[in-house]
């Protein structure tokens, strides 16, 4: 299929391809079925990215990137997605990719120094510490209990938060706390930046859980008691973090869904490949119909996933928050890639569960997508809420009458 991507995209997709094809996917084979990445390997892969010109490709420039816009890193991120080692190559993975644009657009110039240009550089791994505990802030962020109070010329941490992607590793976690309890949490939240060796910080356990078993990326729970931080460790404006949030998580959806439409293409490659040389019941298997239906649905469903993505950047890239359309995007795309890796594993039988192959990882990978950044709950309940709210009055009478008409007769 064809897409609008400009030229500049074109190219560093090309770049990112041969990268991908030529040194990542190599690597990710001679990994031991189920086994992580070392971080020596990660290394190789992230110094490799370098000389082919496609490490940090949405970095601004000043900070060791190349500078690409929003719409353009779309299609250079899901060939980085192809393989779950792919992104964290290039410096395009999650958490630090979503950090690195957070504080690309709300740091000081100092905390730009500090944090940005080190994990840009892959020298520094960051964390975005949100989410918590049961009665605590999650799929309702409202709930956030996590709380900074105003000490002299210091703020004091106290909370819990967990399903904290790679805390362990953190160099820097941000955290999200209430910082005006009097006021709506939407309007009293605030981020901070806080060091993970400062006293007061537990991070407690990290919480077994399905899939990165190639990453080996921990998702953590950390307590935070009495946790001095200074004025300067304020990321952003006070009181204004789910704004800031907000203006964080809504692009990383869209970059989500582009990772995994790459991992969901290749998914499909290996299937087809295998399917075109197995035989069975006189026959290749790619020449049973069913078979050919589900591979069309997936083809089909991939590129409506893609187009609404584009749709959705372009939004973004316009200023707009595009809520319902980086909803629409999350809760379709996550939905998309779970049927879509579901069928390669279906198409490989016995050795899509296997881990000769990627694509039993991919498939205990994808399906933390329907929960992470928001469930597919929330989404939805974004998008009714919106659909809803743009109904005429008057239209909404009038079908309710022709309903009444209807019974009535």
């Amino acid at each position: 299929m064809e897409y609008d991507d400009s030229n500049g995209a074109a190219e560093m997709t090309a770049k990112t391809k041969a990268f991908m094809d030529e040194v990542v996917i190599p690597a990710e084979r001679a990994l031991p079925g189920g086994e992580p990445i070392s971080e020596a390997g990660i290394t190789e892969l992230q110094e490799a990215a370098r000389e082919y010109g496609v490490f940090a490709p949405q970095v601004p420039e000043e900070y060791g990137g190349h500078g690409l816009d929003f719409r353009s890193m779309l299609p250079v991120f899901e060939q980085a997605g192809r393989s779950l080692i792919g992104p964290i190559a290039m410096r395009v993975n999650a958490p630090d990719e979503g950090n690195m644009h957070l504080l690309e657009l709300a740091g000081t110039d100092e905390q730009k120094r500090r944090y940005l240009g080190p994990i840009a550089a892959g020298e520094m791994d960051s964390a975005f510490a949100m989410t918590e505990p049961m009665d605590g802030g999650g799929a309702d962020p409202k709930m956030i209990k996590t709380t900074a109070e105003k000490d002299t010329d210091e703020w004091v941490i106290d909370g819990h938060k967990w399903w904290t992607g790679q805390a362990p590793a953190a160099d820097v976690l941000i955290v999200m706390a209430r910082t005006d309890p009097d006021a709506h949490p939407y309007s009293g939240t605030s981020m901070f930046l806080v060091d993970p060796d400062q006293p007061g910080v537990d991070i407690v356990r990290e919480i077994p859980k399905l899939g990165d078993e190639v990453l080996g990326m921990a998702h953590s729970e950390i307590r935070f008691d009495g946790v001095r931080v200074s004025e300067a460790d304020v990321l952003g404006e006070l009181n204004e973090g789910f704004a800031l949030a907000q203006r964080r998580l809504a692009p990383a959806r869209v970059t989500h869904c582009m990772r995994y439409s790459g991992l969901c293409e290749r998914a499909l490659d290996v299937a087809k490949a295998y399917t075109s040389e197995r035989e069975g019941f006189g026959e290749r298997l790619t020449e049973k119909q069913a078979l050919r239906h589900d591979l069309a649905d997936a083809e089909t469903r991939l590129h409506a996933v893609r187009s609404m993505v584009r749709h959705a950047a372009r939004r973004i890239a316009a200023g707009d928050e595009a809520r319902v359309e980086t909803a629409m995007c999350k809760v379709f795309g996550a939905n998309v890639f779970q049927d879509v890796v579901d069928t390669a594993v279906q198409m490989c039988g016995a050795n899509g569960i296997g881990k000769d192959l990627p694509i039993a990882d991919f498939y205990e990978d994808v399906r933390i997508l329907r929960i992470a950044d928001g469930p597919d709950e929330v989404h939805r309940r974004t998008i009714a809420r919106h659909a809803l709210k743009e109904v005429d009055p008057s239209e909404l009478e009038r079908i309710t009458r022709y309903g009444e008409a209807v019974s009535g007769e």
